[in-house]
Protein backbone atom coordinates (compact mmCIF):
# COMPACT_ATOMS: atom_id res chain seq x y z
CA UNK A 1 0.00 0.00 0.00
CA UNK A 2 1.43 3.08 -0.89
CA UNK A 3 0.34 6.36 1.05
CA UNK A 4 0.57 10.53 0.60
CA UNK A 5 3.06 12.13 3.37
CA UNK A 6 2.24 15.57 2.60
CA UNK A 7 -1.44 14.80 2.97
CA UNK A 8 -0.49 12.42 6.33
CA UNK A 9 1.82 15.19 7.79
CA UNK A 10 -0.89 18.30 7.21
CA UNK A 11 -3.77 16.11 8.54
CA UNK A 12 -1.98 14.82 11.80
CA UNK A 13 0.27 15.95 14.42
CA UNK A 14 3.54 15.22 15.45
CA UNK A 15 3.80 12.96 18.12
CA UNK A 16 5.83 15.51 20.78
CA UNK A 17 2.23 18.36 20.32
CA UNK A 18 -0.30 14.84 20.56
CA UNK A 19 1.72 14.01 24.07
CA UNK A 20 2.15 17.02 25.76
CA UNK A 21 -1.49 18.66 25.07
CA UNK A 22 -3.12 18.99 27.87
CA UNK A 23 -5.70 15.94 27.51
CA UNK A 24 -6.83 13.29 29.49
CA UNK A 25 -4.11 11.50 28.69
CA UNK A 26 -1.20 13.77 29.88
CA UNK A 27 -0.60 12.33 33.65
CA UNK A 28 -0.41 8.87 32.11
CA UNK A 29 1.56 9.38 29.30
CA UNK A 30 4.09 11.30 31.40
CA UNK A 31 3.96 8.61 33.64
CA UNK A 32 5.07 5.47 31.31
CA UNK A 33 7.92 7.63 29.82
CA UNK A 34 9.31 8.23 33.53
CA UNK A 35 9.10 4.11 33.91
CA UNK A 36 9.78 2.99 30.46
CA UNK A 37 14.01 2.80 29.35
CA UNK A 38 14.74 2.11 25.62
CA UNK A 39 16.75 -0.49 24.43
CA UNK A 40 19.79 1.36 23.72
CA UNK A 41 21.70 -1.01 21.11
CA UNK A 42 18.44 -1.13 18.83
CA UNK A 43 17.31 2.82 19.60
CA UNK A 44 21.71 2.81 18.34
CA UNK A 45 20.43 1.05 14.74
CA UNK A 46 16.55 2.85 14.69
CA UNK A 47 18.95 5.74 14.39
CA UNK A 48 20.79 4.43 11.33
CA UNK A 49 17.40 4.87 9.74
CA UNK A 50 15.29 7.62 10.71
CA UNK A 51 15.06 9.55 7.46
CA UNK A 52 14.12 7.43 5.81
CA UNK A 53 11.02 6.24 7.99
CA UNK A 54 7.70 7.98 8.83
CA UNK A 55 5.77 6.34 11.39
CA UNK A 56 1.81 6.73 12.01
CA UNK A 57 -0.14 5.98 14.71
CA UNK A 58 -3.93 6.32 15.31
CA UNK A 59 -4.21 6.97 18.73
CA UNK A 60 -6.78 8.19 21.76
CA UNK A 61 -7.03 9.34 24.57
CA UNK A 62 -9.42 6.56 26.45
CA UNK A 63 -7.17 3.56 25.28
CA UNK A 64 -4.74 1.40 27.76
CA UNK A 65 -3.08 0.07 24.66
CA UNK A 66 -1.99 3.35 23.50
CA UNK A 67 -0.78 4.73 27.37
CA UNK A 68 1.69 1.84 26.68
CA UNK A 69 2.90 2.69 23.58
CA UNK A 70 2.20 6.28 22.34
CA UNK A 71 5.02 7.42 24.86
CA UNK A 72 7.67 5.16 23.83
CA UNK A 73 7.14 6.28 20.24
CA UNK A 74 7.66 9.41 21.27
CA UNK A 75 10.82 8.51 23.44
CA UNK A 76 11.92 7.01 20.39
CA UNK A 77 11.20 10.04 18.40
CA UNK A 78 13.55 12.03 20.97
CA UNK A 79 16.41 9.63 20.28
CA UNK A 80 16.52 8.96 17.18
CA UNK A 81 14.90 11.69 15.28
CA UNK A 82 12.80 9.09 13.61
CA UNK A 83 9.54 11.25 12.40
CA UNK A 84 5.86 10.08 14.16
CA UNK A 85 2.90 11.18 13.08
CA UNK A 86 -0.27 11.22 15.30
CA UNK A 87 -3.98 11.04 14.29
CA UNK A 88 -5.61 11.14 17.51
CA UNK A 89 -8.75 11.41 19.32
CA UNK A 90 -10.07 8.16 18.19
CA UNK A 91 -13.37 7.62 19.29
CA UNK A 92 -15.62 4.74 18.59
CA UNK A 93 -18.84 4.22 17.35
CA UNK A 94 -21.73 3.47 19.88
CA UNK A 95 -24.62 4.44 17.75
CA UNK A 96 -23.66 2.37 14.09
CA UNK A 97 -22.42 -1.41 14.36
CA UNK A 98 -21.42 -0.76 10.87
CA UNK A 99 -18.79 1.68 11.57
CA UNK A 100 -16.41 1.25 14.06
CA UNK A 101 -15.51 4.40 14.43
CA UNK A 102 -17.34 8.20 14.72
CA UNK A 103 -16.43 10.00 12.32
CA UNK A 104 -15.78 13.10 13.35
CA UNK A 105 -14.05 12.99 15.69
CA UNK A 106 -11.99 9.97 14.40
CA UNK A 107 -10.50 11.38 11.46
CA UNK A 108 -11.21 9.68 8.07
CA UNK A 109 -7.94 8.51 7.80
CA UNK A 110 -9.27 5.50 9.62
CA UNK A 111 -11.04 4.07 7.08
CA UNK A 112 -8.06 4.76 4.93
CA UNK A 113 -5.87 3.08 6.58
CA UNK A 114 -8.42 0.28 7.53
CA UNK A 115 -7.87 0.80 11.41
CA UNK A 116 -9.55 -2.24 13.45
CA UNK A 117 -7.98 -1.53 16.62
CA UNK A 118 -5.77 1.04 18.44
CA UNK A 119 -2.73 1.81 18.72
CA UNK A 120 -2.54 1.46 14.92
CA UNK A 121 1.34 1.95 14.27
CA UNK A 122 2.30 1.94 9.83
CA UNK A 123 5.57 2.34 9.02
CA UNK A 124 6.08 3.83 6.07
CA UNK A 125 9.33 4.74 4.14
CA UNK A 126 10.05 8.30 2.54
CA UNK A 127 8.42 7.16 -0.66
CA UNK A 128 4.48 6.58 1.35
CA UNK A 129 5.07 2.44 0.91
CA UNK A 130 4.01 0.42 4.02
CA UNK A 131 6.64 -1.43 5.65
CA UNK A 132 4.98 -2.75 8.61
CA UNK A 133 2.23 -2.42 10.84
CA UNK A 134 2.05 -2.86 14.69
CA UNK A 135 -1.67 -3.26 15.97
CA UNK A 136 -2.23 -2.88 19.87
CA UNK A 137 0.84 -3.78 20.83
CA UNK A 138 4.22 -5.17 19.62
CA UNK A 139 4.92 -9.29 19.54
CA UNK A 140 4.50 -10.88 23.33
CA UNK A 141 8.38 -10.84 24.03
CA UNK A 142 9.04 -7.99 22.15
CA UNK A 143 9.98 -4.21 22.84
CA UNK A 144 8.56 -1.18 20.04
CA UNK A 145 11.22 -0.60 19.52
CA UNK A 146 12.78 -4.29 18.73
CA UNK A 147 9.34 -4.33 16.35
CA UNK A 148 9.82 -0.68 14.62
CA UNK A 149 13.19 -2.17 13.91
CA UNK A 150 12.78 -5.56 12.41
CA UNK A 151 9.25 -3.96 10.07
CA UNK A 152 11.78 -1.48 8.97
CA UNK A 153 14.43 -4.52 8.45
CA UNK A 154 11.94 -6.62 6.45
CA UNK A 155 11.75 -4.42 3.67
CA UNK A 156 14.35 -2.62 1.18
CA UNK A 157 13.89 0.86 2.39
CA UNK A 158 17.27 2.37 0.69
Amino acid sequence: MNYNLVKIRDNSESIKKYVTSKSPAFDRFTSRKAEYKLDEVIVRELKKYAKDIVVVVFSAEWCPDCFRNVPVLDMINEETGLEVRVFGHIMRNVSNTTNKWAIPPSPKEVEEFGVTKIPFIVILNQSGDELGKIIENPQPGKTLEQALLEAILKKSII
